[in-house]
């Protein structure tokens, strides 16, 4: 199975409500500086929605977001176009984004983040169906990245099982864990 389309989200810690306004200049420097390896070209305010993707920082082959949805507020990275290499090779690529994001973010006075839990989602349901079919083809790749970045049997794994949703998966790691030595280990 090839994953393509891949969306990580880290947690803010501990879970608290974000006021989102101050991001929309921040994302708009990051566009000026030049912040991240993808084309970035504009700033989406969505702080009207409810349990909605918040403010979000819009890009040629990726979206980053300050996301709130499930009322579960988090940085979210979304990439748009495919990208060439393995399955590992693209995971690596999702979450060291991500996590370059959450570590830009998290020098904000009052800012943290959470490395135990992350959401993963294939943004592609004709690529990856959400079934229990997806989820056993993709368990290899998904068993040696988890593994790499937290550790054999250190996780959890949980698939939202509505049919109708993208498929994704909730990890959630035993005990804290550093930022940093995530963003190490996809480096």
């Amino acid at each position: 199975m090839e994953l393509q389309h891949l969306n990580i989200k880290f947690f803010v810690a501990p879970p608290q409500a974000v006021d989102l306004e101050p991001l929309l200049a921040v994302f708009n420097a990051w566009i000026q500086e030049e912040a991240t390896e993808e084309l970035l070209v504009d700033v989406a305010d969505y702080r009207h929605v409810p349990a909605g993707p918040g403010v979000v920082l819009i890009g040629h082959e990726a979206n980053y977001s300050l996301d709130n949805a499930e009322n579960r507020p988090g940085v979210l990275y979304n990439r748009k176009a495919p990208l060439p290499g393995t399955n590992q090779q693209r995971l690596r690529q999702a979450a060291r984004a991500a996590l370059l994001a959450v570590e830009r973010l998290g020098r904000r006075p009052g800012l943290q983040f959470s490395g135990t839990e992350l959401q993963l989602t294939v943004n592609d349901r004709l690529l990856a169906p959400n079934t229990q079919a997806t989820l056993e083809s993709a368990r290899p790749d998904l068993t040696l990245f988890f593994d790499q970045l937290y550790g054999p049997g250190r996780y959890g794994l949980e698939r939202h099982l509505e049919p109708r949703e993208r498929f994704t998966l909730d990890m959630r790691a035993e005990g804290p864990r550093d930022l940093a030595a995530l963003l190490s280990s996809v480096s």
